[in-house]
């Protein structure tokens, strides 16, 4: 299977891909190649769910690929890189709050060397909308003065200057993702197995994220929190209700990451204490464990950061879940020929919107929208989302 398959419903970004691997590979091989199809610095950038991360992953392998028919999925460059280990493809995934200017100089500095495997160094960037300043300007240095043999990739939401530092985003090639249709995406999910009713429910209910789908149409605690979520709106009649749905929210966003951080945690210090000699014998052993606290103490640090990330993300989602359903009570309204992003809460929409006229929904779509914001700048994530729960209670 093609590396590009993977990307669903983005035609004119596949073919632009195509064309600069293709370019790419002469270049390697020191032939003729038409100018301006490959350059040294790419930005990808679309909504959440678009494929940004996907894309720039098919784009390093087909930048490694052995054969002529660049991105075939097969060969032993495609398939490492699609296993994260190649040793010339160096990914940044922020897993806290934010990408650093250590992290960012080192793998900069690891880039800037000869391939040791492929034909390219490259560093793929995801969420690069999470570097801090500093390490933007680090990586704008890089991208300014490239070496010869190094590409590098960014995935952002968008092209604003509080996601993409200006002079980088001017420095880079832009390939502009769309949100795919629910069409495409319930193709996936019956390739992968899935009933066709089940897929095209899931397709809607992740409303063009490809992941999310997935998640929905086969994780049955992820159906029954978008159920808990989508729930709120048509009991949001007293403050007491809009006060216990936001401890809800807080409180369901808090066990998830709990959950998911818990394994993930236990794992890396028992991994650490034991190379730094816990559990040895011999001289020089008390030394080295004594040593170990400034290395436990950063490792927890980023643990904490991972564990705000992985709540606010579930949050997150909940959030957007939400502000699909105002949506459809816009849509409601408006009797307009769309499909709902939740056609299975036809019922809530409906008794929602006799209640909320549309300049109300409007309100309560910026409600939400503040609460993201919000969450953005580092609110505290009760009093944010309790701040949005009483501003959609219903009249």
């Amino acid at each position: 299977m093609s590396v590009w398959d993977e990307l669903i419903g983005q035609e004119e970004a596949v073919a632009t891909l195509r064309l600069a691997s293709e370019a790419a590979r002469d270049i390697a091989q020191d032939r003729p190649t038409a100018p301006g199809r490959m350059t040294h610095a790419w930005l990808f950038v679309g909504p959440p769910g678009s494929g940004r991360s996907v894309a720039a992953r098919a784009f390093a392998a087909a930048l490694q690929c052995e054969r002529d028919e660049v991105g075939c999925g097969e060969c032993a460059q495609c398939r490492t890189v699609a296993h994260r280990t190649h040793p010339d493809v160096h990914l940044v995934v922020p897993e806290g709050l934010s990408i650093g200017v250590s992290e960012m100089r080192l793998t900069v500095g690891r880039a800037a060397r000869r391939p040791s495997l492929g034909r390219w160094q490259i560093v793929l960037i995801e969420d690069a909308d999470r570097l801090t300043e500093q390490a933007s300007n680090a990586l704008l240095k890089a991208i300014e003065e490239p070496p010869a043999r190094t590409v590098i990739l960014l995935c952002a939401p968008s092209l604003h200057p509080d996601d993409v530092l200006v002079t980088v985003r001017s420095r880079c090639r832009l390939v502009s993702l769309r949100t795919p249709p629910a069409e495409a995406v319930a193709g996936v999910l019956r390739a992968d197995g899935f009933d066709a009713d089940v897929a095209a429910w899931a397709a809607a209910a992740g409303q063009g994220h490809v992941g999310r789908s997935r998640r929905l149409a086969r994780d049955g605690d992820a159906r029954d929190r978008r159920a808990e979520v989508l729930a709120i709106p048509a009991s949001l009649t007293s403050l007491r209700a809009c006060l216990e749905a936001a401890d809800h929210l807080v409180g369901s966003a808090e066990g998830e990451a709990a959950a998911l951080s818990a394994d993930l945690d236990a794992g890396e210090t028992e991994s650490l204490q034991v190379a730094m000699g816990a559990g040895a014998t011999g001289r020089g052993t008390a030394t080295a464990v004594r040593g170990s606290a400034g290395v436990l103490k950063e490792l927890e640090k980023r643990q904490k950061s991972r564990h705000t990330r992985t709540q606010r993300d579930a949050l997150d989602r909940a959030i957007v879940d939400l502000a699909a359903f105002y949506r459809d009570v816009l849509l409601h309204h408006a009797c307009a020929p769309i499909a709902p992003a939740h056609p299975d809460y036809a019922d809530d929409v409906v008794a929602v919107a006799l209640r909320l006229d549309p300049t109300g929904a409007l309100r309560c779509l910026d409600a939400i929208l503040a609460c993201r914001e919000a969450l953005d700048l580092n609110v505290k994530p009760r009093i944010a989302v309790e701040a949005m729960t009483a501003e959609l209670r219903l009249p």
